[in-house]
Formats: structure tokens, C-alpha cells, sequence
């Protein structure tokens, strides 16, 4: 391994072990979070879910929605909205390979059939362009996210929705506060969807939102989420089983205290990410962050870099294992899913996303949140550049 020095507090002491490790991802929690955990621990009725409507209403005017529903995980958010719409065996949903929080899975958990999209070189998001070649009598929805933060191309994919009558539904499990041509994340086709896992900036602990302006489909979700005490003599409502599925009172307080912070919370990333893209300037051969057209503002999860065309996902694993070996948590930013196991013994292959495959093994996922410093950010990207050294690749190409 090339020598580096460590930044300020930064590298392995004498002992080996690392003074100060440098996480992919640190909760941004002040004393207001356990404040209210407090509160709601000694308040008695954990079930009785004020706290959780108090969330679903600050959230949908938030976003711009009318309605919000609150539920046990974005996957499960993407599942239970799929079903509320009658997406289920025989029909096809167009989505990407690609993300972190990889929600896709809802499409083939439904029991309907995820048809892969490749994606966008560039900006990683779904390609409305092949969307549009792999439309067939079977197709019912197409399934875009915002990933790592950057909105979709929303206008076309809008435009296609509408060509061939598909339901559009907005992942945002990446994603919270970034704008595509004014509008907010969140606000684009017939319903959209959030997680509050990490690496998301909005965090608590678990749990996932669906939001739309349907009042009929805000009524489906919740008879789907949970049976409530007073649908239990009601015969419509009954019809459906539900999958108990509710943000679990917490999970809510947090997230309600997160949401009144998320400006402060995006303000101190934002900070970081001025020194990531300030030491990266120098840096050839890797590719920062990408702002694509239309994207407005973008809140990115982590600090992702493009590996050159050069590297391989060997060696990307080389150079995460040597971040690693100097104190640097840095990750790759998921398996995207046309390489997966399930995926492939129902017929996907690494050919059907040429894009994706190249995109999925050179994507590097670098810590990002309120406590890294900026000689930290400085120690990452010094040692980013040795560790491209290392795989023998040097400067290399997009």
C-alpha cells in the first residue's frame, strides 16, 4: 500500500487499532430526538397513533401531497402501493436494476414481474428512452426512483406513462428535499414512496412513507397497512387482509422531529460535500457527483464517486478493502439486481444492462454525514487517490 500521512485524528494509533474509524454513515441526533423517545415511553398508549399521524400530516405538507401514509419500511411501502393499485401476477412493472435501498424488490414480491430497465450513464436513473422498447400488452406501471438523491427524468417518463396509460410511481427511498425543475421529489406521478433506514438523511431507525394526492388510494394503503379497532365490524374493509405493516410509534417521534431538523441536518451535509467536491477537483480520473438536466437541488445519501473505465469491480473491491485498511468505511452502492441470484434463475442475465453492469461495478460510495471534517475528507480523497494507484490503473477515463 502506497505511505499516506493521516490527517488530524485520523489513521491507526500504536496499537493498530484506528483512533478515530471514519463511518459510511452517522445519524445526525441531537438532545430533541430523545426528548421526545422520552415522551413517548412514559406516555403511556404506544398503540394509540397520534404520534404517527402527527408525522404522516407535517409530511405531506412537507412534500406538497395531500395525503400520507405511514408504514413499516419503504420496501413494504412499494408493495402495499402496488397492491392498492392491482399490480399482481400476470402484469409487468418497468424499473431499474440500480439503487441502494433496492425497493424494486416490491415488484417481484407482488407476485407481478419486474422487467429490468437499463439506466442513464450518467445520473444512474432509469433510461425512459429503453423504458419505452420493453413496454408490452403486459406492462401496468413503471417504477422510477431518485437514486442516491438525484430526481429521474420526470418529464419523459411522465410522457410515456401517459402514451401507453401506465400507472407512474415515484421512488423516493433515496431521496428527500431534492427538486426536478422546481417541484419537489416526492410530488411526480400517481403516488410516491420514502424510507427512513440509513443511509437516508431523514432517519428513524426503520420505517417508509407513501404519499399521493388519491384519497381513495390513501384509503386502500391504510386498510391494507393495519386493521384498526374500529374496521373490525366492517364488512368492506374486512374483504381485505391486511398486512400489519404500521411505523411503530418511535419509528414516527423520530422521524417527526428529524423532518422539523431536516434543514439544519441538510445544511451540515452540505458543508461536507463542499469540501468532498473541492478535493475531488483535482482528482482525474474519477468522476464526482453528476447533475443532470433539470435536477435542481440534490441531497445525496452518500458521497458517490465513478470509478474510471479502467477499474473493474475487483478492483473497486481492492480499493475499498485498502480505504478500509486506513480507518475509511467506503462501500460499493448495492448488487444491482440483474446480477442477483433471484433475478437471474428467472432469466435476467449481465447482458440485459450493459449500462447498469459497467455503472454497478464502479460505483464508490464514500462517508458521508454531519461529523466528518474537513482534514477527514481531506485524509479519504488523499487516500482514495493511492488506493487507485494500488489497482494499477492510474488516471483512467470515464
Amino acid at each position: 500500500m502506497t505511505d499516506s500521512t493521516p490527517a488530524d485524528g485520523v489513521g491507526n494509533g500504536e496499537d493498530g487499532d484506528f483512533e478515530d474509524y471514519i463511518p459510511l454513515t452517522d445519524p445526525d441526533l441531537s438532545q430533541a430526538e430523545i426528548e421526545v423517545l422520552a415522551r413517548v415511553l412514559t406516555g403511556g398508549g404506544l398503540g394509540d397513533g397520534r404520534m404517527t399521524r402527527a408525522f404522516e400530516t407535517a409530511f405531506a405538507a412537507y412534500v406538497g401531497r395531500t395525503h400520507a401514509v405511514a408504514v413499516s419500511s419503504g420496501t413494504m411501502a412499494a408493495l402495499l402501493l402496488l397492491k392498492a393499485l392491482g399490480v399482481g401476477p400476470g402484469d409487468e412493472v418497468l424499473c431499474s436494476p440500480f439503487g441502494w435501498h433496492q425497493a424494486q424488490h416490491a415488484v417481484a414480491l407482488s407476485g407481478a414481474t419486474p422487467v429490468l430497465v437499463d439506466i442513464d450513464y450518467w445520473q444512474h436513473t432509469i433510461n425512459p428512452e429503453k423504458a419505452a422498447g420493453l413496454v408490452s400488452p403486459a406492462t401496468k406501471a413503471i417504477l422510477a426512483g431518485n437514486v442516491n438523491g438525484h430526481p429521474a427524468h420526470w418529464d419523459e417518463l411522465t410522457a410515456l406513462a401517459k402514451a401507453y396509460n401506465l400507472t407512474l410511481i415515484e421512488d423516493s427511498t433515496e431521496a428527500i428535499g431534492s427538486t426536478y425543475k422546481g417541484r419537489m421529489v416526492g410530488t411526480f406521478g400517481a403516488a410516491s414512496f420514502f424510507d427512513f433506514s440509513e443511509p437516508g438523511i431523514l432517519t428513524a431507525g426503520d420505517g417508509g412513507m407513501i404519499v399521493t394526492d388519491d384519497k381513495d388510494l390513501a384509503h386502500r394503503l391504510r386498510y391494507l397497512r393495519h386493521r384498526e379497532v374500529e374496521h373490525r365490524n366492517t364488512v368492506v374493509i374486512t374483504r381485505t387482509v391486511p398486512w400489519q405493516a404500521r411505523l411503530n410509534p418511535l419509528s414516527a417521534a423520530l422521524g417527526l422531529v428529524q423532518l422539523k431538523r431536516l434543514p439544519e441536518i441538510v445544511a451540515r451535509r452540505n458543508r461536507v460535500i463542499g469540501w468532498y467536491d473541492a478535493a475531488m477537483a483535482s482528482f482525474e480520473g474519477i468522476k464526482p457527483p453528476y447533475r443532470g438536466p433539470g435536477a435542481g437541488t440534490v441531497n445525496p445519501m452518500v458521497y458517490s464517486v465513478h470509478l474510471g473505465t479502467r477499474f473493474t469491480a475487483s478492483g473497486r473491491k481492492a480499493i475499498i478493502e485498502d480505504l478500509d485498511g486506513q480507518g475509511i468505511d467506503a462501500s460499493d452502492y448495492g448488487q444491482s439486481l440483474h446480477t442477483q441470484q433471484h433475478y437471474q434463475e428467472r432469466g435476467a442475465t449481465r447482458a440485459d444492462c450493459p449500462v447498469c453492469t459497467k455503472t454497478g461495478d464502479r460505483v464508490l460510495a464514500l462517508p458521508l454525514h454531519h461529523k466528518v471534517t474537513e482534514d477527514q475528507i481531506a485524509f479519504i480523497v488523499e487516500t482514495l487517490k493511492d488506493a487507485t494507484v494500488n489497482t494499477g490503473a492510474g488516471a483512467a477515463i470515464y
